[in-house]
């Protein structure tokens, strides 16, 4: 199981609120049998809408780091709208609030998710955009974003940062992991002999 503790990466600055899963991925793109491909397809409508996206933009193609708004990933339930950022390059987001199943999604993908202030949103987003190459760290056990000379607070649920930082919001790992103890147990269910 892959403890994450910190997550250190390049940003890219969209800070705007109320961005839906259908922003960030089109219902279009959710016939998908697997997530595979689905990171190219990130912000699809609103890149081809607006060529200065920042999803469009080449200086921040390597970023993994998303800096975004208020209520960031509301809208429907879907894992397809993480699934498309991770897949895309996104290693953790920063907004000042996160719609609560998104946030939820994000935890169980190994993405953390972590709120700090609008007025420091705007101070890492000029940072981003001044600076497309420097490093932004998001450390989870100090609960500091720090940018060059920029140290900020931010925050994540109790429950999520423990899940992250020891491991446990990998949930097949834990399965794997215990993979005796499940077929032991299959063994003793009556109506599981004819799998075990």
């Amino acid at each position: 199981m892959q403890n994450i503790e910190q997550v250190t990466g390049s940003g890219i600055p969209l800070l705007l609120d109320d961005i839906d899963t259908d922003r960030i991925i089109p219902a279009r793109f959710l016939r998908c049998v697997t997530f595979e491909g689905l990171g190219e397809n990130a912000f699809e409508d609103d890149r081809k809408q607006d060529k200065n996206h920042p999803f469009n933009n080449s200086k921040y193609s390597s970023a993994s780091v998303l800096v975004a708004g208020r209520n960031f990933g509301c809208g429907s339930s879907r894992e397809h709208a993480p699934q498309s950022l991770m897949r895309w390059g996104i290693k953790t987001i920063i907004a000042e609030s996160f719609a609560e199943i998104f946030f939820g999604n994000c935890t169980s993908l190994g993405i953390p998710a972590v709120c700090t202030s609008r007025e420091n949103l705007e101070k890492l987003t000029q940072f981003v955009e001044e600076n497309p190459d420097a490093d932004i760290c998001v450390n989870l056990n100090d609960l500091k974003i720090t940018a060059g000379d920029l140290s900020v607070p931010c925050e994540i649920p109790e429950s999520a940062c423990k899940a992250l930082t020891t491991g446990q919001w990998d949930f097949m790992a834990q399965l794997l992991e215990a993979n005796d103890a499940v077929d032991a147990t299959a063994k003793e269910l009556p109506y599981m002999t004819n799998f075990a």
